[in-house]
């Protein structure tokens, strides 16, 4: 071991090691935390780290904060282990808004802080500055969670406020909020218009925004995060005789809708998205209407 390089060492074979075994290697030397810092040793830790068997599920009930570990051969939970939150917090307090690579944006309710939070290294940090950037209100504000070309982690806000929209993007490498363009239509920034929390798939954020009345207007609005262009898709050709709801998922880089309408009974389709237009892939059968009463995130 005394022999192999250090960088033999850090990318070859703690790229391969359990996130916790990283964060302990960290205070072997300053050389050590310094490349297990650098953004390409996250990016393909990460990529390594994407694995069926490294998937986990985050509970977050009224009580407690679990996480429990992916059980593919079946499609069943293993044991949980309760994590303890690094932050000032109370019950249900927590809110998910974004995840990716096992890195989650959250916000704490009772300040409207937007906070970035990585539950296996319990690090975390605190988006919200004097200037009133980082603070989050639901039902208005939509997030996403992205990295860019460079590697960078970064944090897509969208903010409506009294008829006016702002859009901010924070940088983790610069470790600051700057604000960018974006042009909608004016009835998107009413509160009838439902907007997702952001999806990111190859290169791109996807947000569905969803009218809350019956046959109302339903379309997708896509972030290009290296280009910062905002452009809208149509939403999938569902029937419009109900409440319309689009749930978008990333299956291997390749994005993906659950769309479900109705009222008393919900018909669910599933459809992946090819270019700009959408191909259905299943359909279901009508079911009853389904509450969940805790927040579910799947992360590596």
């Amino acid at each position: 071991m005394a022999d192999l390089p250090t960088h033999t060492i850090v990318f070859e074979i703690l790229t391969r090691r359990p996130t916790k075994d990283v964060g302990r290697s960290k205070s072997v030397c300053k050389q050590w935390y310094a490349l297990l810092s650098t953004q390409d040793f996250v990016r393909i830790h990460c990529s390594r780290s994407v694995v069926s068997s490294n998937q986990r599920v985050l509970l977050i009930d009224d009580l407690t904060c679990s996480v429990r570990p992916i059980i593919s051969n079946n499609n069943d939970y293993g044991p949980s282990s309760i994590v303890t939150f690094p932050f000032h917090h109370q019950n249900n307090d927590v809110s998910i808004l974004s995840h990716l690579n096992g890195l989650l944006c959250v916000c704490l309710n009772h300040t409207y802080e937007l906070l970035l939070w990585n539950p296996t290294t319990t690090a975390f940090k605190r988006l919200s500055t004097p200037d009133s950037h980082g603070f989050y209100i639901n039902n208005l504000d939509a997030i996403g969670l992205y990295v860019d070309a460079d590697d960078d982690y970064k944090v897509l806000h969208i903010k409506r406020r009294s008829g006016v929209l702002g859009v901010y993007v924070y940088s983790r490498e610069v470790d600051s909020w700057r604000n960018i363009p974006f042009i909608t239509r004016q009835e998107y920034l009413s509160p009838h218009f439902n907007w997702s929390a952001g999806t990111f798939c190859g290169g791109t954020l996807y947000f569905t925004v969803c009218e809350c009345w019956i046959g109302g207007t339903n379309v997708v609005i896509c972030f290009d995060v290296n280009s910062e262009q905002f452009k809208e898709i149509s939403f999938p050709p569902v029937p419009s005789n109900g409440m319309v709801q689009g749930v978008l998922v990333n299956v291997k880089n390749v994005l993906h809708m659950f769309a479900s309408t109705g009222m008393f009974e919900m018909t669910i389709d599933l459809w992946t998205l090819q270019g700009d237009y959408w191909i259905k892939v299943l359909s279901c059968p009508p079911i009853p209407p389904i509450s969940l009463s805790l927040w579910e995130v799947v992360y590596n």
